[in-house]
């Protein structure tokens, strides 16, 4: 399938910006048939920032009275103009205030236009959350396919289907009407050859789900695979990627999405769920004029909707805020911070309103912790951070290096090919051990749980050798043999778990890396609680327990340590901390336990960092050449702006346009010649002093306009950016004013600007471009692929790997 766009016959080769388009089309590997058309196509007018106006002096001459489809608009693979972008919001805000003193019809107006912001984050968190809903029981239902199915319907996962069982507590997982698929072909459930039935169904199915998941994805939405919060950070920084955030893949990422996680890959939905709530975002806004017309605006509904996602993925709305704020957000006002509140309280409301685990908890790992924490574990939680820190740093580079062979060599297409027997592989390995054959999630759930009374799971058989407990908490004691056979199962799986995570993310399915993560962290915490209490139980003499952990107490607990690890191991990965904390918070519902998770968090991300200073998402934003400008790195170097600037001293002139002197056909033959996605307008060649910018886009639909429209414009008929048209015989074609289009006050540095400084401002005011002068002469141009290509030479990476792959 072709990517469409808004392209026209005269476009004679691919335009970009910052000469990205060219490189972009041929080296998509997947194509996609555009599902979320350019805002261009019913875009009602355009009102320059520069002060232009539409206001010809010649209503003769000026044939852009009326606003032209597609001018101030933007192709794929393009990065918007911020500056502008807001200023024209700005202008529209001034008009509708203006008018709305006139009737009350425009007072009305002006009322609904202020509330439609509120109105927007209303319906996204409707729809985010019915959709987490929908995958929660769909994916929890096809989990349990796997191992059995349920006689009273089939449409019950386990849980649900022994709800109604006669059967005692202990046996809750044993009831009649729950049948595995020995039982069901047999007529038995035990020996060998009912095991070996079990196993090969529980594989089938695997296959079957994560096959149909990677055709789905490969056959319709190509860009329903990964996580989705690499591209979201570049969407939110400025850049446009068609089809990314549309209908078809939504439905295809939510479809596939369910798949991937019943299949039993080590891989979760919390990541792919933030790419679903801006999907639901992105096609929402089509419903408000002043979203689907503003780039800049849509950018602040993705920002909220990315805030929501989180929501419904962790039942934490403030946690979801904060993860949008300081993971995926580039530019976050206050009133998107309110407005990304009330989304995701909506979100979460939503989600727990459906009730999708049957718990009336929004997520299956939710718990509550009772006791007490000591100072001297401070010790074993900062030991879980360097831990989380060290498989950060390790997952990462591994899964890079693998992520960029997979791009660089035969495998990459292959993608259904590499799915199947990562899922073989992962079925055959998970089967055997029941804390790996069961959902990432319950295995999370299962590791996190303060042991009980009633718990019959092996890691809560101790040895029970009191006679009386004080309320719920029971006192330490010493490890059973279901204990000692949990460990090692546990340490089974934890190897796993490290391994095979690296090769599944990235895979051409929807794949989360939170849970995977978390269950790795979990695990070691796990395994480290429970030595930490069998230490204390059995050496409760000791100096370091002594004082706080006296026999027959209730001192350590195995599942908070579990859930420690589980942030250290996370943030590791992502580089998270204040957002991650508040995440874990919200899951625990204790207070008393952030200290810890500070901690282990802090600890993580400084050992992480000493590594290598990518998270994972940026790691996988450089690895892809996305045109990606992180705020966070410092710019240390003490280059200049005629360092970087185009054209460089054994470079051809750089490219101009002049005010009143060019023709239509010089003007054509530039834009098709050059493949550059905007030209500064100078006075003459000769005095190269700036008169303003204007772009490759806006020059050609309104050139193809006049030529439809307006009687008299041929080739020689001279284009002028003037107010009043330059003299010239009576007997020339008539003149084309192209003024509206023109940017009057584009950015301009002098060449002696630090490049400290240049990049500063290509950060904070999201620019695409830069033009350089000298004592007002017009010199060069800095766009934002030379500060990338700059900042990356200066890095000793590969220049050339700035471009969208």
């Amino acid at each position: 399938m072709d990517q469409k766009g808004y392209h026209r016959r005269s476009f004679q080769s691919s335009t970009s910006d910052e000469d990205l388009l060219e490189i972009a089309g041929a080296s998509l590997d997947f194509s996609m048939a555009d599902d979320d058309p350019p805002l261009d196509r019913e875009m009602g007018g355009f009102s320059s920032h520069n002060g232009g106006g539409m206001n010809g002096t010649s209503t003769m001459m000026d044939f852009l009275e009326e606003p032209l489809p597609g001018v101030g608009t933007y192709e794929d693979f393009n990065t918007i103009d911020w500056v502008r972008e807001k200023s024209r919001d700005r202008d529209r805000h001034r008009e509708i205030t203006s008018r709305s003193k006139e009737s009350t019809w425009a007072l009305i107006h002006s009322v609904s236009d202020a509330f439609s912001g509120w109105l927007l984050m209303l319906l996204i968190g409707l729809l985010a959350g019915s959709l987490a809903g929908l995958i929660d029981i769909s994916a929890h239902w096809m989990t349990d396919l796997k191992e059995g199915v349920c006689l009273a319907g089939f449409w019950f996962n386990h849980e649900h289907c022994c709800w109604k069982s006669d059967t005692t507590f202990t046996d809750r997982d044993k009831c009649l009407e729950w049948k595995s698929w020995s039982q069901l072909i047999l007529g038995y459930g035990e020996g060998t050859f009912a095991y070996i039935l079990n196993y090969f169904m529980y594989v089938i199915w695997a296959l079957l789900f994560s096959l149909l998941a990677v055709l789905l994805v490969k056959g319709f939405a190509p860009y329903a695979c990964g996580s989705g919060i690499p591209e979201i950070k570049t969407i939110l920084s400025g850049f446009i990627i068609r089809g990314y955030l549309g209908k078809w893949t939504l439905i295809i990422k939510t479809i596939t999405l369910v798949l991937a996680v019943s299949s039993g890959l080590s891989l979760g939905k919390e990541g792919p769920l933030v790419h679903v709530a801006c999907c639901c975002g992105n096609i929402l806004c089509h419903l408000f004029t002043k979203y689907r017309k503003n780039e800049a605006k849509r950018r602040e509904v993705l920002s909220a909707a990315a805030a929501a996602g989180v929501s419904v993925a962790f039942g934490a709305p403030i946690g979801g805020v904060l993860f949008s704020l300081e993971e995926v957000s580039y530019y976050f006002p206050l009133k998107t911070l309110w407005r990304s509140f009330f989304a995701a309280l909506v979100a979460a409301f939503t989600l727990r309103s459906i009730n999708p685990f049957g718990n009336s908890r929004l997520v299956l790992f939710y718990v509550e912790f009772h006791t007490p924490w000591h100072l001297l574990e401070l010790v074993p939680f900062i030991l879980l951070g360097i831990f989380g820190g060290l498989w950060g740093a390790f997952f990462i580079r591994s899964n890079i290096t693998w992520c960029r062979r997979r791009k660089t060599t035969k495998l990459g297409k292959y993608p259904v090919l590499e799915v199947f027997v990562v899922t073989a592989l992962t079925a055959l390995l998970a089967f055997p051990n029941e804390y790996t054959r069961m959902s990432t999630s319950e295995l999370i759930s299962e590791l996190f749980n303060d042991c009980g009374i009633l718990d019959s799971s092996k890691l809560c058989e101790y040895v029970n050798d009191f006679n009386s407990t004080k309320g719920d908490d029971l006192p330490d004691r010493a490890a059973g043999p279901g204990v000692y056979t949990a460990m090692w199962q546990l340490a089974l799986a934890l190897i796993m778990k490290v391994f095979i995570t690296i090769f599944t993310f990235g895979m051409k399915v929807p794949s989360g890396l939170f849970i995977p993560s978390m269950a790795v962290g979990a695990i070691a915490g796990r395994l480290l609680g429970v030595a930490v209490e069998q230490l204390a139980y059995y050496h409760h003499d000791w100096a370091i327990f002594s004082g706080w952990c006296s026999q027959g107490a209730d001192c350590i607990t195995p599942g908070l340590y579990a859930m420690v690890g589980a942030a250290a191991c996370l943030g590791g990965v992502t580089r998270m901390t204040v957002s991650l904390v508040v995440i874990m918070f919200e899951l625990t519902g204790g207070l008393e336990y952030i200290v810890p998770l500070m901690a282990a968090a802090m600890t993580s991300k400084w050992v992480a960092d000493a590594i290598g200073r990518e998270g994972i998402y940026d790691a996988h934003i450089r690895l892809n050449g996305y045109p990606f400008l992180e705020a966070k790195e410092e710019f240390s170097h003490k280059t200049l702006a005629m360092d970087v600037m185009r054209p460089r001293r054994s470079d051809p002139p750089l490219t101009v346009i002049t005010q009143d002197s060019m023709s239509v056909e010089d003007v054509e033959t530039i834009i098709n010649e050059t493949t550059y996605s905007g030209y500064p307008v100078v006075v003459s060649r000769e005095s190269q002093r700036l008169v303003g910018f204007v772009l490759r886009r806006d020059l050609i639909i309104s050139i193809e306009n006049a030529r439809k429209k307006q009687d008299g414009i041929v080739s020689t008929s001279v284009i002028y950016f003037t107010d009043h048209s330059p003299p010239l015989p009576p007997s020339s074609p008539s003149m084309l004013k192209l003024r509206s289009i023109l940017d009057l006050s584009p950015f301009t540095v002098t060449d002696q600007t630090p490049m400290e400084i240049v990049v500063d401002i290509f950060r904070k005011l999201g620019l695409r471009q830069c033009l350089v002068t000298h004592n007002g002469k017009l010199l060069g141009i800095i766009t934002k692929k030379d500060v990338l290509k700059h900042i990356a030479q200066l890095a000793n990476q590969d220049p050339d790997s700035i471009l969208f792959n």
